[in-house]
């Protein structure tokens, strides 16, 4: 267990409205700050950081915690690697301990060993089995700087060179095939993964390499082959280089298919490009997104692949209330066969040029149906209403009703009354999907699964959870509480938790803070005591309501089914009367 000192100053050195801010979007409200759920998609802002008592909390989705709760949860780390994190950029140093778990070694040498993996397939670029696949860059127009900047390297036609250069240095075949740089075959050899192949390093926020994506130079295998998910890395959560656009000047980002894409874009100045890894776009990478724009330009391929693909990308931004424009590249393929035909002046044009989401759907239905033919334009007009219902802005909407009913030769307000008819009919469902979203995450979060005990009896555990808000603040009452609630008055487990840890903090001289509890108890209990020091900072409890809530709790455990009070014996029923006499006076 961590020492009080230590905490202290991770808690006073890493303020939870500096970190929070580098991950969320936070305005200030009066004393504390709110923003968009990094947790989970909503439109209107529901979390919120209070700076006064160090925590956070979500009233959407339920998260809540601590500064070290809120980096485990947005960066996917033990508790144990989120101290490190922080105490790294704080710049102190933690205490060594022997508990140190097995996974923190496993993580510390599988990004160890994609360090010295990026390093090998750079050399082999550069050296004499690299001279193919030098030429194959050269001919894409890629220089030597680019190259660099990405760590570019190549993954040899030799099926053994990277695993036996691994194992001496010292790496195991379980742990060479844990990174996902090697496999083992039916007759127990390790070989390599990637055979053949122009090789991109993925590289984390902090400058680790935690995967590899490899572009087939011959004719064997899949165009592209990626890193599966690891111990280090999880494709769903990072984006191809989002550690060099999250610095552009740029007001938006950029959204590839490809590595080479973004390395073409990269190399034409648009450093803002970035590409999902080998999936179609995430919540979670639209989340990461949105912690540096607010703005998205989608440049998928023109296929049915790449417009499904733009659509699910649309949809996804639209919750996570980015605004999205779709990239339409005349006479070229994709970003880089235009540039190099008409230069990169010529892309910035395009770029500034580029439709709204909104607009390329439009234009769609234009190239869809043909609006002299009655049938088409009924059909036409039936779909752009349904584009207009997914506008929440009503100026926006009223903007475009008149400009294609001016279009079409049709009346306005026909066309607003059926938009309008079709919102009202669409409000209820969508409200209705998006609170069943909500229930969906909180019944599945860790913070909230299991809590039956409190579905049971929400008053109880709401009387728990006041007195636990009352002992936080007044420490000085312990005794007065402990006198008269025990654990076992307490309702939910999860408050159990809250208030024996705190109890002993207070009774050993200790006063609670986040940071220290964070350590020791669940997440769900963590997150448990976010939404009670919510409430503590909007209203506080007085003396006389803490009363009300002991006499409730003394009362629920004093009380008995009638099946439970039939079967008692006439001593211990008279007993029982005389208790809840007793606890009446």
């Amino acid at each position: 267990m961590l020492n009080e000192a230590f905490l202290s100053e991770l808690r006073y050195k890493c303020d939870i409205e500096s970190v929070v801010s580098r991950y969320v979007g936070i305005k200030r409200r009066g004393k504390i700050l709110t923003g968009l759920c990094p947790f989970h998609l909503e439109k209107s802002p529901s979390f919120t950081v209070y700076p006064d008592t160090q925590s956070f909390y979500c009233f959407g989705c339920g998260a809540g915690g601590d500064v070290i709760t809120f980096i485990k949860k947005i960066e996917n780390l033990e508790y144990m690697d989120a101290v490190r994190m922080l105490a790294e950029q704080a710049g102190i140093e933690v205490p060594d301990e022997r508990s140190d778990d097995l996974t923190k070694n496993k993580r510390i040498r599988m990004l160890e060993m994609n360090r010295l993996a990026g390093r090998f397939f750079y050399d082999s670029l550069m050296g004499e089995n690299g001279k193919r696949a030098r030429m194959y860059l050269a001919e894409r127009g890629l220089s030597k700087n680019i190259v660099n900047r990405f760590g570019i390297g190549f993954a040899d036609e030799n099926s053994y060179s990277l695993v036996n250069y691994l194992k001496a240095k010292g790496y195991t075949n379980d742990e060479i095939k844990d990174a996902y740089l090697g496999k083992i075959s039916q007759k127990g050899y390790m070989y390599d993964i990637f055979i053949n192949r122009i090789m991109f390093p993925i590289i984390d926020l902090r400058g680790g390499i935690i995967g590899f994506g490899g572009r087939r130079l011959g004719e064997n295998g899949p165009k592209y082959l990626n890193s599966s998910d690891t111990l280090v890395y999880k494709k769903s959560k990072n984006l191809f280089a989002l550690n060099i656009a999250k610095n552009t000047k740029r007001d938006e980002l950029i959204l590839c298919e490809g590595y080479m894409d973004v390395v073409s874009l990269h190399l034409a100045g648009f450093d803002n490009a970035v590409a999902t890894l080998g999936t179609a776009l995430t919540e979670e990478q639209a989340r990461l997104i949105s912690t540096y724009t607010n703005n998205a330009v989608l440049s998928y391929d023109s296929d049915e692949a790449g417009q499904k693909a733009t659509k699910r990308a649309v949809t996804i931004f639209d919750k996570t209330g980015i605004k999205t424009k779709i990239l339409t590249i005349p006479n070229a393929k994709d970003p880089d066969e235009f540039i190099k035909k008409y230069g990169a002046e010529k892309f910035e044009i395009l770029l500034k040029n580029t439709n709204t989401s909104t607009e390329y759907e439009i234009q769609k239905l234009f190239d869809t149906y043909d609006i002299e033919n009655p049938e088409q334009k009924i059909e036409f007009l039936q779909k752009f209403v349904s584009i207009m219902v997914a506008i929440s802005n009503p100026i926006r909407q009223e903007v475009y009703i008149g400009e294609i009913a001016r279009k079409l030769n049709t009346d306005k307000s026909v066309l607003l009354a059926q938009v309008k008819l079709a919102v009202k009919k669409n409000t209820s469902y969508n409200e209705k999907k998006e609170i069943n979203n909500i229930h969906t995450f909180i019944e599945t979060s860790p913070l909230t699964k299991g809590d039956f005990e409190k579905q049971k009896f929400p008053k109880e555990a709401l009387a728990s959870e006041r007195i636990i808000g009352y002992l936080w603040n007044n420490p000085d009452k312990l005794t007065y509480i402990t006198e008269k609630i025990t654990p076992e008055h307490i309702v939910s487990e999860f408050n159990r938790e809250l208030y024996n840890v705190i109890t002993e903090r207070i009774s050993q001289g200790l006063l609670p803070n986040l940071v220290s509890l964070s350590g020791v108890v669940t997440e769900t209990a963590i997150g448990r005591m976010g939404e009670i020091l919510s409430y503590l900072n909007e209203k506080g409890i007085a003396d006389a309501e803490v009363d009300e809530y002991i006499l409730l709790l003394q009362e629920h455990k004093n009380s008995k089914s009638k099946q439970d009070i039939g079967n008692l014996s006439d001593k211990d029923f008279e007993n029982y009367l005389n208790t809840l006499a007793k606890n009446k006076m």
